[in-house]
C-alpha cells in the first residue's frame, strides 16, 4: 500500500514515461501490440481519474472517524465530504489491502487534495497528518482579534464559544507564539492562552503585593500602554504620565480606546467621536476604563508596574511612532500642531 501511494503522487511521471512507451508501441505493425496498448493506457487514465481527489476536496479541513465506525459508514461520511470520489471504490482499496477492520478512528487532518489510495493507507496506518501549526497572537490583540485569528487555521475551532469561554478575561491571554494542531478547539486554546498568562506573570507576583494598584488596574493600564508606546522607556514614561492623571483626579483622554469601542485610530477620529457615550471613553469618563482594551505583553504589564516618575503631564506620537512630551497643555498643543498637522 505505501508503494502504491506514493506511485500515485507522482502519477504525472509514470504516465508521461508510459505514453512515451506506448507511442513505441503504435508504430509497430502488430494490431494485436496495438490493441493491447490501448487497453492497458485506457484502463491506467481510467484508475488515475477514479482514484484522484475530487475537484471539490475540502484542502485544509479535519475529516473525523469517530470510534466503533465501520469502514462502509467511514467511506460513506468521506463521501459526503467530498474526500473521494466514490465510497464504494475506498472500500474495495481497503478491503484489498486487507485492512478492512483496522480502520483507525480519529480526526485526519488534509492540508492538500489527495488521492483515495493515500486516503485508504492513511485511515488505516493512523497517519492523522496533524502537524502542528504556528501562530502568533499579537500583543495588544483583544479577544476579537484572537477569536478572528484562530478561525482562519483551525477548522475546529468555534469562534463564538471561545469568546462565551474568554467572557471576563479580556487582558488575561498571553499573546505570544505558540503550536497547536490543526484539531484543536476553543476550549483547549482558551485553556493554553490562559494558562500561559499566569505562567509569564507569576514573576511579577511580589511587584503586584507591593502595588500601590489592584492588579485588576495594572492589567488594564497595561493593555493601554501597550497600544500608546513602542520602546520600553516611553512605556514606562508614559505609565508614568497616566498614573499621575488619575492621582489628580485628570481623565486619562487616551486615543487608544476607542480601537476598542469603534475600531478607529488615532488619526482617525473625529470630534463626535470624542463624545460616544461608552465606559472606554476616557475623554467622558474620568479613570480607568472598565477593563483591559487588549491583552498586554510582559514588558507593558512591566511598564505598568514600574512607571518612570517625569515632569509630564501631556504626550503623543507622531505618525512615526516617536513620542513627545510635554509638561503644560500650551506646549502639547503646539506640539500637535507641529507633529500631527
Amino acid at each position: 500500500m505505501e508503494y502504491i501511494a506514493q506511485f500515485l503522487t507522482t502519477a504525472r511521471f509514470y504516465i508521461v514515461r508510459t505514453a512515451k512507451q506506448l507511442v513505441a508501441v503504435f508504430s509497430s505493425s502488430s494490431q494485436t501490440a496495438r490493441i493491447v496498448a490501448s487497453s492497458a493506457l485506457f484502463f491506467m487514465i481510467v484508475a488515475y481519474v477514479v482514484t484522484s481527489a475530487p475537484a471539490s476536496f475540502p484542502t485544509q479541513s479535519i475529516i473525523t472517524i469517530e470510534k466503533g465506525a465501520s469502514l462502509e459508514a467511514v467511506a460513506h461520511s468521506f463521501k459526503e465530504a467530498n474526500v473521494i470520489r466514490s465510497a464504494l471504490l475506498l472500500r474495495l482499496i481497503v478491503a484489498f489491502s486487507g485492512n478492512a477492520n483496522n480502520v483507525i478512528a480519529g480526526d485526519y487532518f488534509f492540508q492538500y487534495r489527495t488521492n483515495a489510495i493515500s486516503i485508504a493507507y492513511s485511515i488505516t496506518h493512523g497517519q492523522f497528518g496533524l502537524k502542528p501549526v504556528i501562530v502568533t497572537v499579537p500583543e495588544g490583540a483583544s479577544l476579537i482579534d484572537i477569536a478572528e485569528l484562530f478561525s482562519e487555521h483551525f477548522p475546529k475551532f468555534d469562534p463564538q464559544e471561545f469568546l462565551i469561554l474568554a467572557q471576563g478575561k479580556e487582558g488575561y491571554l498571553f499573546p505570544d507564539t505558540y503550536y497547536f494542531f490543526p484539531n484543536d478547539d476553543a476550549l483547549t486554546i482558551f485553556s493554553i492562552l490562559e494558562d500561559t498568562f499566569s505562567e509569564k506573570v507569576s514573576v511579577f507576583e511580589r511587584d503586584f503585593e507591593e502595588a500601590s494598584h489592584p492588579r485588576e488596574d495594572i492589567i488594564t493600564m497595561a493593555s493601554i500602554i501597550e497600544r500608546e508606546a513602542r520602546t520600553s522607556e516611553s512605556r514606562r514614561v508614559i505609565s508614568g504620565i497616566l498614573w499621575k492623571r488619575l492621582e489628580i483626579g485628570m481623565p486619562l483622554q487616551v486615543d487608544v480606546t476607542f480601537k476598542y469601542i469603534n475600531g478607529k485610530s488615532t488619526f482617525d477620529l473625529t470630534k463626535d467621536d470624542l463624545t460616544i457615550d461608552s465606559p472606554y471613553n476616557t475623554y467622558k469618563y474620568a479613570g480607568l476604563p472598565p477593563g483591559p482594551i487588549g491583552n498586554p505583553s510582559i514588558d507593558a504589564i512591566d511598564a505598568s508596574l514600574h512607571p518612570i516618575t517625569t515632569p509630564y503631564l501631556y504626550f503623543l506620537a507622531d505618525k512615526t511612532g516617536a513620542v513627545h512630551y510635554s509638561e503644560t497643555f500650551e506646549e502639547h498643543k503646539e506640539k500637535k500642531q507641529r507633529y500631527l498637522n
